[in-house]
């Protein structure tokens, strides 16, 4: 992620040919959600928030008061690799505010930057490494997913028996583009079994940084 301002988000956007932005944001179960607006609109999400119907959203509110705001947190900005280099998408996570500008209740973002700041004020600090595990499973036929672990392998395995070698690889690439530091990758005990582990980092930032590896690996495998 870049960790620019909202003018230097701004400008990069124009100069890099962006023509979307999505607005991302989680549940209370910590589902990614987003809505995709035109990048000429990324001034107004700054300084007036982009409104959406929340009623649909798990744990969210009744649908007698629907309507949130999007605000998008321009450190949090990055370029999406999978999708064109021309007229490509950008993607930021964002704060859920009321329609009176107040944070919104259930915005866990929001509750972990409260807890972020608590613990400063306490002279407390907390980093968090991540060691995020997936699996892998082979397609059938018609390419799609089977209950079949894709190989074999145990922990620490190497190629040929592990056969996640080359997604793990792709995946940590992608993320790197992304901004995102991996440390290390390895097969793990289980068949299909996959590691990545991140370096420390501030909880809000591992927190984000889980969530688009989430994304990413859903993506590339």
């Amino acid at each position: 992620m870049m960790s620019v301002s909202q003018r230097e988000a701004a400008e990069l956007i124009e100069s890099s040919d962006i023509k979307f932005v999505r607005l991302a944001f989680c549940d209370v179960f910590g589902v990614q959600k987003n809505i995709s607006v035109q990048a000429s609109e990324i001034e107004r999400a700054f300084t007036q928030g982009i409104a959406f119907d929340a009623s649909s959203i798990d744990g969210f509110r009744d649908p007698s008061h629907s309507d949130l705001f999007l605000f998008p947190d321009p450190a949090t900005m990055t370029l999406l690799p999978w999708r064109p280099s021309r007229g490509g998408v950008a993607r930021f996570f964002c704060e859920i505010r009321n329609p009176d500008g107040t944070p919104f209740s259930a915005d866990c973002r929001r509750y972990l930057a409260d807890t972020e700041r608590l613990l400063a004020a306490h002279g407390l600090r907390c980093d968090i490494g991540a060691e995020c595990e997936f699996y892998l499973f082979k397609l059938d036929e018609h390419g799609n997913p089977t209950d079949t672990p894709l190989d074999r392998a145990g922990y620490f395995d190497i190629a040929p028996a592990d056969c996640g070698e080359n997604v793990r690889r792709e995946i940590c690439q992608t993320l790197e583009t992304m901004g995102i530091q991996p440390e290390r990758s390895h097969h793990e005990q289980g068949p299909g079994q996959n590691e990545i582990d991140f370096r420390y980092s501030s909880a809000r930032s591992a927190a984000d940084h889980v969530v688009t590896f989430k994304q990413v690996v859903s993506t590339v495998a």
